[in-house]
Protein backbone atom coordinates (compact mmCIF):
# COMPACT_ATOMS: atom_id res chain seq x y z
CA UNK A 1 0.00 0.00 0.00
CA UNK A 2 1.38 3.38 -1.02
CA UNK A 3 1.91 5.72 1.91
CA UNK A 4 0.15 9.06 1.61
CA UNK A 5 2.15 12.26 1.92
CA UNK A 6 1.34 14.71 4.71
CA UNK A 7 0.68 18.37 3.93
CA UNK A 8 0.80 20.88 6.79
CA UNK A 9 -1.73 23.74 6.63
CA UNK A 10 -0.96 26.64 8.98
CA UNK A 11 -3.49 29.45 9.44
CA UNK A 12 -5.08 31.06 12.50
CA UNK A 13 -8.48 31.37 10.80
CA UNK A 14 -10.58 28.15 10.70
CA UNK A 15 -12.41 29.26 7.55
CA UNK A 16 -9.09 29.58 5.70
CA UNK A 17 -8.05 26.09 6.79
CA UNK A 18 -11.39 24.76 5.61
CA UNK A 19 -10.93 26.43 2.22
CA UNK A 20 -7.43 24.96 1.84
CA UNK A 21 -8.72 21.51 2.69
CA UNK A 22 -11.45 21.85 0.05
CA UNK A 23 -8.89 22.86 -2.59
CA UNK A 24 -6.33 20.17 -1.76
CA UNK A 25 -8.67 17.27 -1.00
CA UNK A 26 -8.50 16.23 -4.68
CA UNK A 27 -4.82 15.33 -4.21
CA UNK A 28 -5.91 12.49 -1.88
CA UNK A 29 -3.11 13.10 0.63
CA UNK A 30 -3.16 13.55 4.41
CA UNK A 31 -3.95 17.16 5.36
CA UNK A 32 -2.83 18.27 8.83
CA UNK A 33 -4.15 21.48 10.42
CA UNK A 34 -2.23 23.91 12.63
CA UNK A 35 -3.84 27.13 13.90
CA UNK A 36 -0.60 28.83 14.99
CA UNK A 37 3.13 28.81 14.43
CA UNK A 38 3.66 27.07 17.75
CA UNK A 39 1.20 24.32 16.82
CA UNK A 40 2.92 23.89 13.46
CA UNK A 41 6.35 23.48 15.07
CA UNK A 42 4.90 20.90 17.47
CA UNK A 43 3.48 18.88 14.55
CA UNK A 44 6.85 19.01 12.80
CA UNK A 45 8.54 17.36 15.79
CA UNK A 46 6.86 14.02 15.18
CA UNK A 47 5.70 13.86 11.54
CA UNK A 48 7.35 14.20 8.12
CA UNK A 49 5.68 16.55 5.64
CA UNK A 50 5.93 16.90 1.88
CA UNK A 51 5.14 20.63 1.90
CA UNK A 52 3.96 23.37 4.28
CA UNK A 53 1.35 26.02 3.42
CA UNK A 54 2.03 28.83 5.84
CA UNK A 55 -0.05 31.95 6.44
CA UNK A 56 2.07 35.07 6.90
CA UNK A 57 -0.32 37.18 9.00
CA UNK A 58 -0.85 35.34 12.31
CA UNK A 59 -1.05 36.72 15.85
CA UNK A 60 1.90 35.94 18.08
CA UNK A 61 4.42 33.99 16.01
CA UNK A 62 3.85 35.08 12.41
CA UNK A 63 4.71 33.12 9.27
CA UNK A 64 8.19 34.60 8.87
CA UNK A 65 9.19 33.68 12.43
CA UNK A 66 7.67 30.22 12.09
CA UNK A 67 9.60 29.63 8.87
CA UNK A 68 12.83 30.75 10.53
CA UNK A 69 12.35 28.11 13.25
CA UNK A 70 11.58 25.45 10.65
CA UNK A 71 14.73 26.24 8.65
CA UNK A 72 16.92 26.14 11.77
CA UNK A 73 15.95 22.55 12.55
CA UNK A 74 17.95 19.88 10.76
CA UNK A 75 14.90 17.59 10.57
CA UNK A 76 12.69 20.17 8.84
CA UNK A 77 15.00 22.59 7.03
CA UNK A 78 14.47 20.98 3.62
CA UNK A 79 10.65 20.91 3.71
CA UNK A 80 9.27 23.27 1.01
CA UNK A 81 7.28 26.22 2.39
CA UNK A 82 4.62 28.06 0.40
CA UNK A 83 3.69 31.38 2.02
CA UNK A 84 0.09 32.55 1.78
CA UNK A 85 -0.82 36.16 2.51
CA UNK A 86 -3.96 38.29 2.24
CA UNK A 87 -1.94 41.48 1.95
CA UNK A 88 0.43 42.45 -0.85
CA UNK A 89 3.05 44.77 0.61
CA UNK A 90 5.14 44.92 -2.55
CA UNK A 91 8.52 43.49 -3.57
CA UNK A 92 10.17 44.04 -0.18
CA UNK A 93 7.54 41.93 1.59
CA UNK A 94 7.85 39.20 -1.04
CA UNK A 95 11.64 39.23 -0.78
CA UNK A 96 11.34 38.78 2.99
CA UNK A 97 9.29 35.65 2.34
CA UNK A 98 11.91 34.15 0.05
CA UNK A 99 14.68 35.18 2.45
CA UNK A 100 12.86 33.26 5.20
CA UNK A 101 13.14 30.12 3.11
CA UNK A 102 9.91 30.01 1.10
CA UNK A 103 9.85 28.27 -2.27
CA UNK A 104 6.79 30.27 -3.30
CA UNK A 105 4.79 33.28 -2.16
CA UNK A 106 1.10 33.49 -3.08
CA UNK A 107 -1.26 36.38 -2.40
CA UNK A 108 -4.90 35.76 -1.51
CA UNK A 109 -7.31 35.36 -3.13
CA UNK A 110 -5.37 32.75 -5.08
CA UNK A 111 -6.37 30.55 -7.98
CA UNK A 112 -7.35 27.15 -6.48
CA UNK A 113 -6.12 25.26 -9.55
CA UNK A 114 -2.71 26.97 -9.47
CA UNK A 115 -2.27 26.31 -5.75
CA UNK A 116 -3.26 22.67 -6.14
CA UNK A 117 -0.85 22.25 -9.08
CA UNK A 118 2.06 23.78 -7.15
CA UNK A 119 1.43 21.59 -4.10
CA UNK A 120 1.12 18.47 -6.25
CA UNK A 121 4.62 19.03 -7.66
CA UNK A 122 6.17 19.01 -4.19
CA UNK A 123 4.09 15.98 -3.17
CA UNK A 124 5.41 14.08 -6.21
CA UNK A 125 9.00 15.07 -5.40
CA UNK A 126 8.50 13.91 -1.80
CA UNK A 127 7.13 10.56 -2.99
CA UNK A 128 10.09 10.05 -5.32
CA UNK A 129 12.51 10.78 -2.49
CA UNK A 130 10.73 8.25 -0.28
CA UNK A 131 11.04 5.65 -3.03
CA UNK A 132 14.70 6.49 -3.44
CA UNK A 133 15.34 5.97 0.28
CA UNK A 134 13.59 2.59 0.01
CA UNK A 135 15.84 1.56 -2.87
CA UNK A 136 18.90 2.68 -0.89
CA UNK A 137 17.81 0.57 2.09
CA UNK A 138 17.48 -2.50 -0.14
CA UNK A 139 20.86 -1.77 -1.66
CA UNK A 140 22.42 -1.63 1.82
CA UNK A 141 20.93 -5.06 2.51
CA UNK A 142 22.59 -6.36 -0.63
CA UNK A 143 25.95 -4.81 0.25
CA UNK A 144 25.83 -6.02 3.88
CA UNK A 145 25.13 -9.58 2.79
CA UNK A 146 27.46 -9.56 -0.20
CA UNK A 147 30.60 -10.92 1.45
CA UNK A 148 28.77 -13.83 3.03
CA UNK A 149 26.99 -14.61 -0.21
CA UNK A 150 30.30 -15.07 -2.04
CA UNK A 151 31.18 -18.07 0.14
CA UNK A 152 27.61 -19.25 0.64
CA UNK A 153 25.57 -21.97 -0.94
CA UNK A 154 23.85 -21.97 -4.31
CA UNK A 155 20.61 -20.87 -2.62
CA UNK A 156 22.35 -17.82 -1.13
CA UNK A 157 23.76 -16.95 -4.55
CA UNK A 158 20.35 -17.20 -6.20
CA UNK A 159 18.78 -15.07 -3.46
CA UNK A 160 21.49 -12.45 -3.95
CA UNK A 161 20.91 -12.30 -7.71
CA UNK A 162 17.15 -12.21 -7.17
CA UNK A 163 17.39 -9.29 -4.76
CA UNK A 164 19.63 -7.43 -7.18
CA UNK A 165 17.13 -7.98 -10.00
CA UNK A 166 14.30 -6.69 -7.81
CA UNK A 167 16.35 -3.63 -6.88
CA UNK A 168 17.11 -2.90 -10.52
CA UNK A 169 13.46 -3.24 -11.58
CA UNK A 170 12.17 -1.02 -8.79
CA UNK A 171 14.83 1.58 -9.45
CA UNK A 172 13.93 1.58 -13.15
CA UNK A 173 10.33 2.40 -12.25
CA UNK A 174 11.44 5.33 -10.08
CA UNK A 175 13.79 6.55 -12.83
CA UNK A 176 10.93 6.52 -15.33
CA UNK A 177 8.67 8.48 -12.98
CA UNK A 178 11.41 11.00 -12.19
CA UNK A 179 12.04 11.57 -15.90
CA UNK A 180 8.33 12.15 -16.51
CA UNK A 181 8.20 14.59 -13.59
CA UNK A 182 11.18 16.55 -14.94
CA UNK A 183 9.47 16.86 -18.32
CA UNK A 184 6.30 18.03 -16.59
CA UNK A 185 8.24 20.71 -14.71
CA UNK A 186 9.81 21.92 -17.95
CA UNK A 187 6.44 22.05 -19.68
CA UNK A 188 4.81 24.02 -16.87
CA UNK A 189 7.70 26.45 -16.38
CA UNK A 190 7.71 25.50 -12.72
CA UNK A 191 9.42 27.34 -9.88
CA UNK A 192 13.20 27.23 -9.89
CA UNK A 193 13.18 25.54 -6.47
CA UNK A 194 11.03 22.67 -7.75
CA UNK A 195 13.23 22.22 -10.82
CA UNK A 196 16.37 22.22 -8.66
CA UNK A 197 14.87 19.64 -6.30
CA UNK A 198 13.95 17.41 -9.25
CA UNK A 199 17.48 17.70 -10.64
CA UNK A 200 18.91 16.76 -7.23
CA UNK A 201 16.66 13.70 -7.16
CA UNK A 202 17.84 12.66 -10.64
CA UNK A 203 21.48 12.95 -9.54
CA UNK A 204 20.76 10.67 -6.59
CA UNK A 205 19.06 8.18 -8.87
CA UNK A 206 22.06 8.23 -11.22
CA UNK A 207 24.41 7.49 -8.33
CA UNK A 208 22.26 4.63 -7.13
CA UNK A 209 22.08 3.18 -10.65
CA UNK A 210 25.89 3.23 -10.89
CA UNK A 211 26.14 1.41 -7.57
CA UNK A 212 23.69 -1.24 -8.76
CA UNK A 213 25.52 -1.65 -12.07
CA UNK A 214 28.73 -2.25 -10.14
CA UNK A 215 27.04 -5.17 -8.39
CA UNK A 216 25.98 -6.88 -11.63
CA UNK A 217 27.55 -10.29 -12.32
CA UNK A 218 30.84 -10.03 -14.18
CA UNK A 219 31.77 -6.62 -12.75
CA UNK A 220 33.66 -7.93 -9.75
CA UNK A 221 31.06 -6.68 -7.26
CA UNK A 222 29.42 -8.68 -4.47
CA UNK A 223 26.96 -10.29 -6.90
CA UNK A 224 29.72 -11.65 -9.18
CA UNK A 225 29.29 -15.08 -7.65
CA UNK A 226 30.85 -18.32 -8.88
CA UNK A 227 28.57 -20.50 -10.98
CA UNK A 228 27.34 -23.72 -9.48
CA UNK A 229 28.67 -26.79 -11.26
Amino acid sequence: MVQKAKILLVDDRPENLLALEAILSALDQTLVRASSGEEALKALLTDDFAVILLDVQMPGMDGFETAAHIKRRERTRDIPIIFLTAINHGPHHTFRGYAAGAVDYISKPFDPWVLRAKVSVFVELYMKNCQLREQAALLRLQLDGGAGAQSGTGNAARESVGLLAELSARLAAVEEQAEALSKQLDDESADAAAVATAAHLERKLTGLRRALDALEPGTGGPSALPSQG
